[in-house]
């Protein structure tokens, strides 16, 4: 098993910034890929990006290519997502996520219970 706590999230101004981290326990995530999803009420979840065990694949999804950076620290267990240049179409419940492979698809193993991610105009 293993428990995923975001933190991070907030209300930012269009154009700002936000760094959102993923804290796992249980196991250590260098065992697992991780993803990063978001979902809106009545939407189903977004893929945003993923990373690999080793961070050696890297993918995005294409409304946030050039504006966020996924990355992990397997030392402290903790992955990371970077999101610059901030939308308000980017406004959403953020969750990471942890599986065996990359996924660019919401079938991943463990999921943490989100955060708020609200960007205004």
């Amino acid at each position: 098993q293993v428990q995923l706590v975001e933190s991070g999230g907030g209300l930012v101004e269009a154009g700002g910034s936000l760094r959102l981290s993923c804290a796992a326990s249980g196991r250590t995530i260098s065992s697992y890929a991780m993803g990063w999803f978001r979902q809106v009420p009545g939407k189903e979840h977004e893929f945003v990006a993923a990373i690999s065990r080793t961070g050696v694949m890297i993918y995005y999804g294409d409304s946030v290519k050039g504006r966020f950076t996924i990355s992990r620290d397997n030392a402290k267990n903790t992955g990371y997502l970077q999101m610059n240049n901030l939308k308000p179409e980017d406004t959403a419940v953020y969750y990471c996520a942890t599986h065996q492979v990359v996924l660019t698809t919401p079938q991943y193993s463990y999921w943490g219970q989100g955060t708020q991610v609200t960007v205004s105009s």
